[in-house]
């Protein structure tokens, strides 16, 4: 979702500093009246009518194991998300695993699937072990 436009929150609030009545200045500019109101608040506390910033910045819940999770990353470089959020709760850190995708994501660390021509592939494409002696063409 995005904030109301500077120009339209600007014109809001100058029709009702002409005199309009929330309701009436809801109405003609088609917003809620819940609206007019903050941003006549805003407006007479602050002097304007710019929107806080929206969202959160990102979690740093993770900070205080930064320096455990990078060394058990190096450690052992194939461990998955979901291994270091079940160890990070045996630790007493619950997060999701949302929160464990992003700490490696900003750190620059990378758990990126082998290439296929080095992963093992499915047992339908693998030859079958020569268990039996081959019959002769003879028959």
């Amino acid at each position: 979702m995005k904030p109301y436009s500077k120009d339209l929150r600007d014109r809001v609030v100058a029709r009702v500093l002409m005199g309009g009545t929330t309701r009436s200045v809801a109405e003609i500019f088609d917003v809620g009246v819940s609206s007019v109101v903050r941003w006549s608040q805003r407006h007479r506390s602050r002097g304007n009518t710019m929107p806080d910033k929206m969202g959160r910045g990102p979690s740093r819940i993770l900070d205080e194991q930064r320096s455990w999770l990078l060394e058990r990353i190096a450690h052992e470089p194939d461990v998955t998300l979901r291994q270091l959020q079940v160890e990070l709760a045996e630790r007493g850190v619950e997060v999701s695993y949302g929160t464990v995708q992003s700490f490696v994501h900003r750190e620059g660390l990378s758990f990126k699937k082998k290439c296929p021509s080095q992963r093992a592939g499915s047992a339908g494409r693998r030859a079958l072990p020569s268990t039996m002696e081959k019959v002769s063409a003879a028959y």
